[in-house]
């Protein structure tokens, strides 16, 4: 690919939209192991100068400015003051939770305009999703004034404790004495935990794009615990993050994470090694030995077991060298532009590894055997594993971002489908953008050039072990899926949220109601299959497929091993469904069409709203 110019798939124009959905995912799947999006490099330069110009040097500025421990440009001055590196963490929520750090942009399927977030939030009468029906004062999925207000108030208590300067505290004077910066205000950081809480009540959408599941427990450790203990805790929560990611690895979802996101990398891979990561391309492109290699050795195993050696290693040189890997590892998954591209995060992480864990080490005091209590220590680590813990066990009541599976592979997920014609219905969602199609062409793409840069978002989606159920299940219900119009949810997600990072609990059942009460689909205009997370304690996956017009019409689960060992085209027919309800009512193009499957099992009731 170029710098200005992409790597279009090469497919005739005038008769790949008429050829069998099988056929298209076949090619664009095959496009996507050498070329990825095919994106030209500019796309991935623009992200670049983003994160240079606005979190890596407007941010500098800000935080030293504001903070009195000299200019910009004097590293060696602050990079192990601990109010710049509250700072940081301070404005990277920010900037997640106003859209322009992850999700942000047309990797994430932005085109037009490249931000969601504070468009749409800002925005009374967008869509508002809350995360439990039992809260009072939640009731209903439309954004109010009310709930604009206490977004905008969650920024400005952000910005507040940004810019205010610091204040020395008698825990951080008996531990630093020559500290110049002293530590972050803790009233506008009370008002934003307060504010964000408040938010994630109402709207899950904004909690999760301000990464809550990591932030939060951060801006309660800075107010709440005396300044050992709270760089104590701030290592626990570093390394917990990632060791949760390595664990949520360990099984057959990853690796097939590793090759779909190498082969989109736009700067570094050469050809050959795309290809080495497919069994046999261009006839079987699972992964090959190799990808189960750097998924479960380089990737699982290095951080499981690295930031352990950090956490608790006592010598020097060895932390050093624990710190260059884990700040290498995070500048990896920067360089391959991963979809929901959390650049600021893993940037965040990479300055972490070095101010926390050599800017205060464990020999001088920092260790996790130096809390003030040892019951503070011993709470801490159980309220960081609850929501991990209780997301792997019950992944449908927690999303996988409090779960620790940011890179897993086992998520919640789904596609879309669509008559001719009715995606259109989705204009009557009040929003700032329109559908993505919509949005390419408004740039300026012919709609058949739009339309398969859209379906390369499926055939990405075809590649991941979820893929091969949810595709399945479209096969198997709907003869005219053919000639629909199908959607990768995530991404569909997005033109109607604001945000998506990967969570399929964003575009679940509720997301379809808030629709349906907007855009009225007739009854089998559109179907979505959607699929839940994967539980450690099952070998299977439960789906549902979902009606607008209907609502939940089926419920059944597959096994993860039938789905990872076929192709993402599905040559020997749709994987072993076990359906275990189904409605009485099904959608006309389904209803008398459906195949059986051997082995089935179902149980006919009425269809009613989710619990």
């Amino acid at each position: 690919m170029g710098f200005k110019t992409g790597d279009f798939p090469p497919v005739d124009l005038e008769t790949f939209l008429h050829q069998p959905l099988r056929d298209r995912i076949r090619a664009l799947s095959l496009h996507w192991v050498e070329y990825g999006f095919g994106s030209p490099r500019l796309i991935a330069t623009t992200y670049i100068v983003k994160v240079v110009v606005l979190w890596l040097f407007i941010g500098t500025v800000i935080i030293t400015a504001t903070s009195g421990v000299g200019w910009f440009w004097q590293v060696d001055l602050w990079w192990n003051e601990p109010i710049v590196y509250q700072k940081a963490i301070v404005w990277t929520m920010l900037l997640e939770a106003i859209g322009v750090a992850g999700s942000w942009g047309a990797i994430a399927g932005k085109f037009k305009p490249m931000i969601g977030g504070i468009l749409f939030w800002a925005r009374p009468g967008t869509i508002r999703l809350r995360p439990w029906k039992w809260v009072p004062g939640t009731a209903g999925d439309t954004r109010t004034v009310f709930d604009v207000v206490l977004y905008l108030g969650f920024l400005l208590a952000l910005t507040a404790a940004l810019v205010l300067p610091g204040r020395a505290t008698p825990s951080l004077t008996a531990a630093l004495p020559d500290s110049v910066g002293g530590l972050i205000q803790p009233a506008p950081v009370i008002a934003a935990i307060v504010l964000i809480v408040l938010v994630g009540v109402r709207d899950k959408t904004i909690a999760l794009a301000a990464r809550i599941e990591q932030y939060l427990p951060a801006l309660v450790f800075f107010v709440a615990l005396p300044f050992v203990d709270m760089i104590i805790a701030l290592k626990m929560l570093i390394v917990l993050v990632w060791a949760g990611a390595a664990l949520s690895k360990i099984g057959r979802h990853f690796p097939f994470v590793i090759p779909a996101m190498i082969s989109n990398t736009p700067f570094w891979p050469p050809m050959w090694l795309k290809r080495s990561m497919y069994r046999n391309f261009p006839e079987d492109i699972r992964p090959s030995r190799f990808a189960h290699f750097m998924a479960h050795g380089m990737g699982a195993g290095v951080e499981l077991v690295v930031p352990l050696i950090l956490l608790f290693s006592t010598n020097q040189w060895v932390t050093i060298a624990a710190v260059v890997i884990m700040v290498g590892y995070c500048l990896f998954i920067v360089s391959t532009f991963p979809l929901a591209v959390p650049l600021e995060w893993n940037l965040l992480f990479a300055f972490g590894a070095i101010t926390l864990f050599l800017g205060f080490p464990s020999w001088q005091g920092f260790s996790v055997l130096d809390f003030s209590n040892a019951w503070v220590g011993i709470g801490i680590a159980v309220a960081l594993l609850f929501f991990p813990v209780l997301g792997n066990i019950r992944p449908d009541k927690v999303s996988f971002l409090p779960s620790l599976r940011q890179y897993a592979g086992n998520w919640a997920s789904a596609i879309w489908t669509f008559t001719p014609g009715a995606e259109k219905k989705l204009d009557a969602v009040i929003r700032p953008t329109s559908n993505q199609v919509d949005q390419l062409q408004q740039m300026g793409y012919p709609f058949v050039a739009a339309e398969i840069t859209m379906q390369q978002t499926i055939a990405w989606r075809s590649m991941h072990s979820q893929g091969r159920g949810l595709f399945s299940l479209a096969y198997r219900t709907l003869p005219d899926i053919d000639t629909r119009t199908v959607r990768e949810g995530e991404f569909a997600c997005n033109s109607v949220i604001g945000f998506n990072f990967g969570d399929g609990h964003l575009h679940n059942a509720d997301l379809i109601r808030a629709l349906q009460t907007r855009c009225h689909f007739l009854p089998g205009e559109f179907v979505v299959f959607w699929v839940e997370s994967q539980p450690v304690t099952r070998g299977t996956q439960s789906y549902q497929i979902i009606d607008a017009a209907l609502g939940v019409i089926e419920r059944g689960t597959w096994k993860v091993a039938d789905a990872v060992k076929e192709q993402p085209w599905l040559p020997n027919g749709p994987i072993p469904i076990n359906v275990t309800w189904r409605a009485d009512v099904q959608p006309p193009t389904s209803a008398t069409n459906t195949v059986h499957v051997p082995g089935e099992t179902s149980v006919s009731a009425p269809v009613k709203e989710e619990a």
